[in-house]
């Protein structure tokens, strides 16, 4: 069951994001157009004429989540000064910090942050985070910058899994998850916090055979 709902969730993370296609680009108008060639004069200029910077598509995107979507920055901070809810959610529920975690993507995050959207948001049809998101797919950089903005370390998402075992249980035990693992750990994140079944995150990583993520958690007091 647990290897089940392992596949479950990956399959749709893995596919987060759902930037606008080449369709929805080419039909945008207005702010759309704009943010998406990272245009900030034509921002400027649509919103002086009255354009409203909470716009949504048929994504329920706002001009702001197409921005971090492009990683068209300069665009982020032109809609945000313009009005734009930062903290706002597109309809898988991301806000624009889940969306550069998910991709990776560090400077459109540190813009994020800088323009007021919190690493403390819930987000994501699975009521995770940021955090969660970029642990399962080992973005190290992104977790520890994540931490540092005060991401919850003991958040427990609708699965029932907190961001330390979705870096086990959806991670693959190389490298990257493992200095994934080792980050949320020296953080604080609780080693005992265990899942729905009762299984710790020692005992799963013990499961998948992870020897240096065993060694992590040990040296931790994991029991």
């Amino acid at each position: 069951m647990l290897r089940l709902l392992a596949l479950l969730a990956f399959l749709p993370a893995a596919q987060a994001q759902v930037p606008p296609s080449a369709t929805e680009i080419a039909a945008y108008r207005g702010l759309f157009t704009a943010d998406a060639k990272g245009s900030v004069e034509e921002i400027r200029k649509f919103v002086a004429a009255g354009a409203k910077p909470d716009v949504r598509d048929g994504f329920a995107r706002m001009p702001l989540h197409v921005a971090a979507y492009a990683r068209q920055r300069e665009a982020m901070r032109a809609l945000v000064a313009a009005g734009a809810d930062p903290n706002a959610l597109e309809h898988d529920r991301y806000d624009t910090v889940t969306i550069a975690a998910v991709a990776n993507d560090l400077p459109t995050l540190e813009t994020a942050l800088e323009l007021g959207t919190s690493a403390k948001n819930v987000t994501s049809r699975y009521d995770g985070t940021a955090l969660i998101a970029a642990a399962h797919l080992g973005h190290a950089d992104v977790v520890l910058r994540l931490i540092r903005a005060g991401a919850p370390l003991d958040h427990v998402n609708n699965l029932g899994w907190t961001v330390l075992i979705e870096s086990i249980v959806l991670g693959d035990g190389g490298a990257r998850h493992v200095e994934t693992l080792k980050a949320l750990v020296e953080a604080g994140a609780n080693v005992n916090l265990g899942d729905r079944s009762g299984a710790s995150p020692l005992a799963l990583t013990r499961r998948r055979g992870y020897g240096e993520m065993v060694r992590i958690l040990e040296r931790a007091g994991a029991r």
